[in-house]
């Protein structure tokens, strides 16, 4: 087995790195993580999927024991504003849709109302919670839908669909873990890589410190970022770029602290469209992670920032902005050699879909399934490049979705973002959607986080391509539909009488 890793770069991705292979592997890993004091993290990936309680899982932690250190909060769903036209929203859910005689609900509804400015709040629960800011759990820790008297919704502890995620300051995650990954044998070095060595092979034997000196090791994770320090620019791996099917490549990023005692807590990441793009507003305890993710073909990054300010913190000028080029794609692969590329180095997609981290989390729990030995047989490599590739290719296609159907085209930006070409075989589907809502078997088939639920109510909430109902609908009894839409509405009445506020949870367990 291999027993030496070196871990290159820090931030959320080198520390999920080094934390979840050390919980894995124990004292049979020896990992050293060398990160720069000089160079800084982007720092914006603060929203999650509800996949990510795995990771914390994994690592043996609950939320009382790093949620207060991360000013950490509840993130139920994702609200679009203005995607449709300016004064419209709807919620994207951690909610898979109920079932009626084998039929979804969404399609029900379709056939009985139809009216797009309510098909979430209709269909799903967590829409109505969003709306009044409800925690996901009872004061005595319970989750919601434990206490659901109508039990059909796929919503659970145990279940695939969690119905929350978190939103937390990544740069304090970070330092959470260095912590807990130094407590358990992580060896942590403080300093700026000079030189890369590599052996006859090409591979990578050793990177040169400034103060430290050459640190060997036989597996090198690359998590340096956009830089992609080992596996780009060492190793000269092809990066391919999604600019030819995504609009956006920068972003500009705003810090707004709010007081704690009068903050009013959303458990959702917002997601408003504007003129070149559109404004993330991430609720923390303590403050608002807010940023503008924009193309330079519409906007330069003095406007982009002036519209920031202005939507965000129009009486903070004192704010520090961060301006982010961002490298939007994939690498061809992402594992080359003796070095594997985990977090920005190895692929990006924009964080519409909050994907960034979930990219890590995939990464690495796919090199410890994947994990090589002193063979260093290559199907584990080529197994392991397919996974990562299939994800990011589909998350890439989720999101062309959002651009090539949302409502919206009152700018030169939004005409153009429904004008670039699609990925292959995608006009196929959309053009199939317009007979038949998506399901799990015509959307993008490898697994990418996303299910047939997902892209139904994309595409119903975005407005440009209306559904149509199933005909054979028409056929059947619509009164249990009926009576599961009044479940719904009654349940959620109900729910948001009982639970606590997200505040009000939250300072329960910090305090």
């Amino acid at each position: 087995m291999i027993r030496n890793i070196v871990v290159v770069g820090g931030g959320t991705a080198g520390w999920m790195t080094a934390t979840y292979l050390k919980r894995t592997f124990g004292d049979r890993l020896d990992i050293t993580l060398v990160e720069s004091a000089r160079v800084g993290t982007v720092g914006v990936g603060e929203a999650t999927f509800s996949t990510i309680r795995h990771f914390f899982a994994h690592l043996g932690l609950q939320e009382r024991d790093w949620m207060p250190h991360c000013a950490a909060s509840y993130k139920s769903a994702i609200r679009y504003a203005d995607w449709r036209k300016p004064g419209t929203h709807f919620y994207h859910p951690f909610e898979r849709l109920r079932s009626v005689d084998d039929f979804s609900l969404d399609e029900w509804w379709l056939r009985l109302d139809g009216d797009v400015e309510s098909f979430d709040t209709a269909t799903m629960l967590i829409p109505a919670l969003c709306e009044n800011n409800r925690s996901p759990r009872f004061m005595d820790g319970s989750l919601f839908a434990s206490r659901l008297t109508h039990a059909v919704a796929d919503i659970g502890e145990q279940r695939a669909q969690f119905p929350y995620a978190y939103h937390f300051d990544a740069g304090l995650l970070a330092d959470f873990l260095r912590d807990y990954g130094t407590a358990r044998g992580v060896r942590h070095i403080l300093d700026d890589v000079v030189e890369v060595r590599q052996d006859e092979r090409g591979w990578i034997s050793a990177v040169t410190t400034r103060e430290h000196g050459d640190i060997a090791g036989q597996l090198f994770v690359d998590c340096s970022g956009f830089r992609g320090m080992l596996v780009n620019q060492v190793l000269n791996e092809p990066f391919l770029s999604y600019e030819d099917v995504l609009p956006n490549n920068r972003a500009v990023a705003l810090r707004v602290p709010v007081d704690v005692e009068e903050q009013d807590l959303a458990p959702y990441t917002t997601a408003t469209a504007v003129d070149a793009g559109w404004i993330w507003t991430i609720p923390l305890y303590g403050r608002i992670g807010t940023g503008y993710v924009y193309s330079d073909e519409f906007c330069d990054p003095e406007g982009a920032e002036r519209t920031l300010r202005a939507f965000a913190a129009p009486d903070q000028p004192e704010l520090e902005a961060n301006h982010i080029r961002m490298r939007v794609g994939r690498n061809r692969n992402s594992w080359v050699k003796n070095c594997v590329a985990v977090g920005l180095s190895s692929g990006f997609v924009e964080p519409l879909e909050s994907t960034g981290i979930f990219f890590i989390q995939q990464a690495v729990e796919q090199l410890v399934r994947h994990f090589p030995d002193d063979r260093w047989d290559p199907g584990l490599a080529k197994a392991f490049n397919a996974r990562m590739a299939e994800v990011l290719d589909g998350v890439k296609e989720f999101l062309v979705l959002h651009y090539r159907c949302a409502a919206r085209d009152d700018t030169p930006y939004w005409k153009a973002a429904k004008s670039r070409p699609l990925p292959d075989g995608m006009a196929e589907r959309i053009e199939a959607w317009r007979t038949l809502m998506p399901e799990d078997t015509s959307i993008y088939q490898p697994f990418h986080g996303f299910e047939g639920y997902n892209w139904k109510i994309m595409l119903i909430g975005l407005g440009a391509q209306p559904p149509a109902a199933r005909p054979a609908l028409a056929g059947l009894d619509p009164a249990p539909a009926r009576a599961e839409l009044a479940h719904v509405r009654a349940e959620a009445a109900r729910l948001v009488d009982e639970l606590p506020s997200v505040h009000e949870y939250l300072r329960h367990l910090h305090s």
